[in-house]
């Protein structure tokens, strides 16, 4: 159903019209961050390969016009929604607060000018849901569409502009609705369809996460340096917490950071007997184990750790472990660590990478923590532990 309408932002239509028609990548450049500092520039018109899908009028001239916005300006993060599991961009600067709802998660700004919620139904019927959303209380539906996996609806609700996106699998809907005044439309215009084309339901859970972004929970994996509690871990995993815990121990600090090495320093207070790893002394050969703990994410591993064998190629470690092996510990032949896993180069499409022991042992003098002696062989598993992030 297209109507055409004065009262919606042209950009949500844009927005609508190519999800309706398929023409995801369109909605996506419409409405895509630029980077800070990079002015917004008026996307050429080129002439298609193929026929274009048929358009409303009204909308066919505005898309390629349609302007960006500084996704430094509005704070754009990508972030993983620990209630629905679902993942999405969120303008972080312009929604500060965040909470708890019946099904989701709220986003919102100081007065609830804009809100970004997203929600999770166990058990629903798509069409129907579809409907339901569509005669909702005081929403004026100007344009949406159903598909067998998935709908959009947007149009007028009062005095603001909506925009609702779900995505279905099974019985299961995902979804996130996107709800601001009027009077922002100048700021909101192109965050909300950049809101709707960036949510994804039902994220692979064996994919590397895209670059930039900040999961809500972050599994790593850490190394026991000190039988009194200090932790070793890739300091991406640990970054901008509000809480740290190490199972079965529970809540660890984050004490120090080295940014040129990425490592962190994180230490569970009240500890006295934890067996700490060795640490050897020369260059690793080419041939290690990896032992991490995997991101229960991966649906691989009991949350307890594993060994995998892998190459050292320079820096390189191949295969690339799992998600939740990053600060896991890379060992010889005599199970002395000669360095960990940094998967924060994975995420950008590298390989991941060693960081060396030497560069363990410098920061490790830098933060006055003596490394132990070592554990025997047998050890080594009791030296690597789960470390979880839990962020706002």
């Amino acid at each position: 159903m297209i109507m055409s309408s004065k009262a919606i932002p042209i950009m949500l239509a844009v927005a609508a019209s190519a999800w309706m028609y398929g023409d995801f990548a369109a909605a996506r450049d419409a409405a895509a961050p630029v980077p800070a500092g990079q002015a917004a520039t008026k996307k050429p018109a080129t002439k298609p390969a193929r026929p274009a899908p048929r358009r409303p009028p009204a909308e066919a001239d505005p898309l390629a016009d349609a302007p960006r916005f500084s996704a430094e300006a509005v704070g754009w993060q990508l972030v993983e929604d620990v209630r629905t599991g679902a993942r999405l961009g969120v303008p972080e600067k312009l929604t500060p607060h965040v909470g708890a709802v019946r099904s989701g998660t709220r986003w919102s700004s100081t007065q609830g000018q804009i809100q970004v919620e997203t929600f999770r139904l166990g058990e629903a019927a798509l069409p129907a849901l579809f409907e339901d959303e569509k005669r909702s209380a005081h929403r004026q539906v100007i344009s949406s569409s159903l598909k067998p996996d998935g709908f959009v609806i947007l149009g007028v609700q009062g005095l603001k502009n909506f925009l609702v996106r779900a995505e279905a699998r099974g019985s299961e809907v995902r979804g996130v609705t996107v709800l601001y005044d009027q009077a922002t439309e100048g700021t909101m215009g192109p965050v909300a369809p950049a809101i709707a084309n960036a949510f994804i339901g039902f994220p692979d859970p064996n994919a590397a996460p895209p670059p930039g972004l900040r999961r809500r929970v972050e599994y790593g994996t850490a190394i026991v340096v000190s039988a009194d509690g200090a932790l070793v871990a890739a300091a991406h995993t640990v970054d901008d917490c509000q809480a740290i815990t190490v199972p079965p121990f529970g809540h660890a600090a984050r004490v120090a950071e080295d940014k040129a090495s990425g490592l962190a320093l994180i230490r569970l207070y009240g500890m006295h007997d934890l067996t700490p790893v060795s640490l050897a002394d020369a260059a690793a050969a080419a041939d290690v184990m990896v032992v991490g703990i995997a991101d229960p994410l991966t649906q691989t591993g009991d949350g307890r750790p594993a060994s995998l064998p892998a190459h050292l190629s320079g820096r390189s470690i191949e295969p690339e472990p799992a998600r939740g092996f990053s600060g896991a510990a890379v060992v010889d032949d005599r199970d002395r660590v000669v360095g960990i896993v940094d998967l924060a180069g994975a995420v950008a499409g590298r390989t991941a990478a060693l960081v060396p022991v030497d560069a363990i042992r410098a920061f490790l003098q830098a933060q006055h923590v003596a490394p132990a002696s070592g554990p025997t062989a047998a050890a080594i598993n009791r030296s690597v532990l789960r470390v979880i992030c839990v962020r706002q």
